[in-house]
Parts: structure tokens; sequence; C-alpha cells
């Protein structure tokens, strides 16, 4: 009884700690995505801030949002597309750790220059913006050459992989309609006809017998005989006299006038 107790209290204690994890998951979940909300609010907030700055106040304040904008558009794209094209192509990794020294010089750009947007003296702030807009012209220029650099891959990979596959469809289409190809014709030249076979020559007469040996060999006789033949033939023999039976009646003696 006591063993049944200890294991309800192990199997109590295992799921009480598995739901406090999935809470604290859960929450930590929750929080990063009210932490991503807010950001991406008051980073819309800003932009629209800095682009109402950038035509509303002229001069030097007006030309400070614009370089703000301009630097936090280049990198923010460039970071969104280097984060997107990793996942499938992971030699890009460089490129980010790349990406991630520059967006240290652009938050510092950042920084300094919302700073100056409070500076009473415009004199000053006059004569520092052709420095300030060199600094932004060079590192937006890195991010949008990493950006670029990593669409161009992504666009090549998928142009050879339709390539690929376009061949392969037409070989499998060709393989499908093999009735309507027709065979190419054999650039070597037509092997000359092999003579026929002759008609085999007239036997031979067979042996003659043994008995006939002495004789001699001797040929089949033609059609027509020879005229020494035809002359040793006899001719029709005279027929002899007739006999005489007694049931028969004498001749009549033939009469004369």
């Amino acid at each position: 009884m006591e063993a049944v107790i200890a294991v309800f209290a192990l199997l109590f204690v295992l799921f009480l700690g598995l739901g406090v994890y999935a809470t604290v998951k859960v929450v930590g979940a929750a929080k990063r995505g009210v932490d991503r909300g807010i950001t991406q609010a008051r980073r819309t907030v800003e932009d629209h801030t800095l682009r109402a700055k950038s035509f509303a106040q002229p001069g030097a304040a007006g030309e400070l949002a614009q370089l703000r904008l301009k630097l936090r558009t280049s990198m923010r794209a460039t970071q969104d597309a280097l984060h997107a094209a990793v996942a499938e192509d992971e030699s890009l990794k460089e490129s980010i750790g790349l990406f991630e020294r520059l967006s240290a010089h652009g938050h510092e750009l950042d920084d300094e220059l919302k700073r100056l947007e409070a500076e009473p003296d415009r004199t000053a702030l006059t004569e520092r913006l052709p420095g300030l807009r060199e600094r932004t012209e060079r590192i937006t220029q890195s991010a949008d050459a990493l950006r670029w650099a990593a669409r161009d891959r992504a666009r090549r990979f998928a142009e050879d992989d339709l390539d690929t596959l376009s061949a392969q469809i037409d070989m499998e289409a060709g393989a499908l309609r093999h009735w309507t190809t027709e065979p190419e014709p054999d650039p070597r030249p037509a092997a000359s006809p092999k003579p026929e076979p002759r008609a085999a020559s007239t036997p031979w007469p067979e042996a003659p017998a043994a008995d006939a040996a002495a004789a001699g060999q001797t040929w089949p006789e033609t059609p027509q005989s020879s005229p020494a033949h035809e002359s040793a033939r006899p001719a029709i023999s005279p027929s002899g006299p007739r006999p005489t039976y007694p049931w028969q009646k004498k001749p009549r003696p033939e009469s004369t006038t």
C-alpha cells in the first residue's frame, strides 16, 4: 500500500513539474511576443515621426531626420533579407557576421544623429552634416551590397534549379512522345549489300553398281537416240504362217471370171 502511495506521489510531482515548465515556456513566449510587438510599434512610430520631420522641418534638423530614416531602412531591410536567406543557404553565416559588425557602426551613427536632433547650435550642426552624410552613405552602401548579393545568390540558385528542372521535363516529355521521334540519319556510309548465295550446282550422276564397273561409266540417256543405235534396231519383222485350227472353215477360193 505504501508503494502505491509513493508511486502516485511521484507521478503527481512529475506532472506538477511538467505543468510548471510548460507554464514558464508559454509565459516566456508570450512575453517575447509582446516585446516584439512593442518594439515593432515603437519602430513604426519612430519611422513615421522621422518621415514627418524630414518633410516638416527645414534645414539641418530635417536633413538629420532623412539620414536616420535612410540608415534605419537600409539596415533593417538587409537584416531581414540575410536572416531569411540563411535558413536555406548556410554559406550566408559569414555575411551575417559581417553585417553584425556593420550594425555596430550603424547603431553608433544612429545614436549620434538622434542626439544631434536636440542640438541648439545650428551652425555647428551644419558644419558636421557633410561628415555625417558621408558616414551614412558608406554604411548604407555596404548594407545594400550585402542585401543585393544575397538576393542575387538566391535568384541564381533558383534559375539554375529551374534550368535543370526544365531540361528534365523536356527529356521526360520526349520519352513520353517516343512515337513522334524519327531516327536520325546515320552519317556513316551505307554498307555494300552482301552477295546472294549462288545456287547449288547440278549434282553428278550416281556411281554405277559393282557388277557394271568393268563396262565403264555410263551417262544418263538423252531423249534422242544416236543414228548408230537406230540402224542397229530391226525393222518390223514379217509375220509367219498363221496356225490353223480344226474348227475353222476352209478358205473359199476366189472366183475368177
